[in-house]
């Protein structure tokens, strides 16, 4: 009779409660230490991110300041006395008048009309838009000098330099003629030109004021610089305090162009990152 063999005693293995809180310590020490080199990594990703993101606000601020100051009035750039505030008279586009003949500019008495050299809705053969065309309301002004000279100075509203358009005729020989309210031109300008200011954008103000850069459009010329505290917002989380607009060679005859200098700060939400933007514009005296 054969002989019968005995079990097999099966052993079973695993790990003991100790063993498993030993492993969950050295995880949590591994993982500490690791941590502790991450972290720094990505704190900088996350704030550079932050200082990209309010670099790009600042960049396209001060160049939609920038496109705004180019089509400024030549010496019409002024402030209030203050660095935060930043006013001029906008236009829309500009020409050369007729000086000799018919359709001439008399600068000797009063006249009502006269002739714009060239297409006013046409440019190398090509249609303006809309809003760089003549029209009616408009204002026509010519060698504005600034400074409060009387008779060169947009905002001096004793005999001024500006008369407005009542109608803009039809081309004829690649001439405009262009009639206004009848105004007697104390100046005549020495390139013979003249700048068309548009009838429902005569003055922009820029101002920071309570941590917010502020765009506003008025429809008056006045003779002193006030820039308003309220307007469209340009940009916010601004610190006004380090924040300003500078001008060099504004309202100068002698100098071609002024210079005007723009120091942008933007602070993050919480205050914690900011970036300053510098920024310079030079724009055309020659009236």
């Amino acid at each position: 009779m054969a002989a019968t063999r005995p079990a097999v005693r099966q052993i079973q293995g695993g790990f003991t409660l100790v063993e498993l809180i030993m492993v969950i310590v050295i995880m949590g020490v591994i993982g500490g230490m690791v941590s502790v080199f991450m972290k720094g990594p990505i704190d900088a990703y996350f704030a550079s991110t932050k200082r990209a993101a309010l670099t790009d606000v600042a960049d396209t601020t001060v160049r939609r300041i920038a496109r705004d100051l180019h089509r400024a009035l030549p010496n019409s750039i002024r402030n209030d006395g203050t660095t935060s505030c930043l006013e001029f008279v906008p236009t829309k586009t500009g020409g050369r008048y007729r000086t000799q003949g018919t359709g001439a500019l008399d600068f000797s008495s009063a006249v009502s009309s006269f002739n714009m050299l060239g297409d006013y809705a046409n440019f190398a053969g090509t249609a303006q838009p809309a809003d760089q065309k003549i029209a009616a309301n408009d204002l026509i002004a010519i060698y504005n000098l600034g400074g409060g000279i009387s008779g060169a100075d947009v905002y001096v509203s004793a005999n001024t330099n500006y008369s407005p358009v009542t109608s803009v005729g039809t081309v004829s020989g690649n001439e405009t003629p262009i009639s206004i309210t009848a105004k007697q031109f104390p100046l005549a300008s020495a390139s013979n030109r003249f700048h068309v200011v548009s009838a429902t954008e005569k003055m922009v103000s820029y101002v920071c004021s309570a941590s917010t850069l502020f765009r506003t459009v008025s429809n008056t010329l006045t003779a002193t610089a006030s820039c308003p505290t309220s307007g469209s917002k340009i940009a916010t989380n601004v610190d006004c305090s380090s924040t300003g607009f500078s001008i060099t060679d504004s309202g100068n005859a002698l100098s071609r162009n002024a210079l005007v200098s723009m120091r942008l700060t933007i602070r993050d939400s919480a205050s914690v990152e900011s970036v300053t933007l510098h920024h310079e514009v030079h724009v055309d005296s020659t009236p």
